[in-house]
């Protein structure tokens, strides 16, 4: 398997959630460690997948829209953790920027929206003692939550770059011989691989509608290659719409750290971190990352004194019963026209 140099992208976004409009422009560096980005960073060397087309021979799909519309998926528990699905409209306030909206333009509970996700899993040595019951039970989370009708999934590993070891696909049979065809070994470019599966991956995947696009991450959370700073890859999920799950896989049930790298980028997403007390816990969270991604709510609506300014607008959805928490991304950028 060739490595190769994914060509960097500007990307324009105009509709968060995944409408997006990009153009493809020549290579270059990622900023040093420390270093401020300007724009987006080019990803590292990517190792594409056996028989895959390399990510810049993708279609990519543009959309355009004249009018700022703000796409949010959220998930609502109750004091127990449980989903609740009920909910209407007018039992939550919105805050964006500080601010209610101008217009709610739609709202509605998502349960079979088709789902765009992809598989993260760290091979680095860290976690060469666990790994195969870590392939296993990725196996089985990719059969339960895959339909072959309308999900898609991809599978990427990473070390000091990331490996793509199955593209998008329905098929169960090629996603499950991605994982397996994983083997542990060197250090860890976790924000890395983040950064890309988010800019080259989720948000480059044509959609005929609406989709759900996830990231599910099973790392220790420990980083010692990457040349996207963890400030720039949670950037870009929150910029391509991406909801992260992570799984840690420190089973010293002593918070680390790389624990701590996983809840940031967790919450900031609107996912959730997940910390197994022991490895047979990890098909368990497996499944509730499954169960959340079928449970979760939709709102669309137009920001109050919006400006395309490239600035950060934080978000805020508060339930009127306050029993109910509300997990969501935490706010988004303001794409520059």
């Amino acid at each position: 398997m060739r490595s190769m140099r994914v060509p960097a992208i500007l990307l324009s976004i105009t509709l968060l959630g995944g409408l997006v409009s990009a153009q493809i422009q020549p290579s270059a560096t990622l900023p040093s460690a420390g270093q401020q980005a300007s724009g987006s960073p080019v990803p590292p060397e990517v190792k594409p997948a056996n028989g895959g087309g390399a990510p810049d021979d993708q279609a990519v799909q543009t959309f355009r829209k004249g009018v700022q519309e703000v796409n949010v998926f959220f998930t609502v528990t109750d004091k127990h953790g449980k989903f609740v699905k009920d909910l209407q409209r007018d039992q939550f306030r919105i805050l964006d920027n500080n601010k209610p909206p101008k217009q709610i333009k739609d709202f509605a509970a998502q349960t079979d929206l088709p789902l765009r996700v992809g598989l993260l899993i760290d091979a680095s040595n860290s976690i060469r003692d666990r790994f195969l019951f870590e392939q296993e039970a990725a196996i089985e989370f990719l059969n339960q939550i895959v339909r072959p009708k309308s999900d898609k999934a991809f599978v990427l590993a990473f070390d000091e770059v990331p490996d793509l070891h199955q593209d998008f696909t329905n098929d169960l049979q090629k996603l499950t011989k991605g994982v397996r065809g994983i083997r542990p070994g060197g250090g860890t470019a976790m924000w890395d691989a983040v950064y890309y599966a988010c800019r080259d991956k989720l948000m480059k995947e044509p959609a005929d509608g609406p989709v759900r696009r996830a990231i599910v991450l099973v790392s220790d959370g420990d980083d010692n290659q990457s040349r996207a700073l963890r400030q720039e890859a949670i950037d870009m999920a929150q910029k391509a719409g991406v909801i992260v799950y992570t799984i840690s896989t420190n089973l010293s049930n002593i918070k680390d750290s790389g624990d701590k790298n996983l809840k940031l980028l967790a919450e900031a997403t609107g996912g959730r971190p997940f910390y197994p007390f022991k490895i047979q816990d990890l098909s368990d969270a497996f499944t509730e990352i499954q169960g959340e991604l079928r449970s979760q709510y939709f709102i669309a609506y137009t920001p109050e004194d919006f400006e395309a300014n490239g600035q950060y607008r934080p978000i805020e959805i508060v339930p009127e019963n306050k029993k109910l928490r509300v997990r969501a991304k935490k706010g988004y950028f303001a794409a520059r026209q």
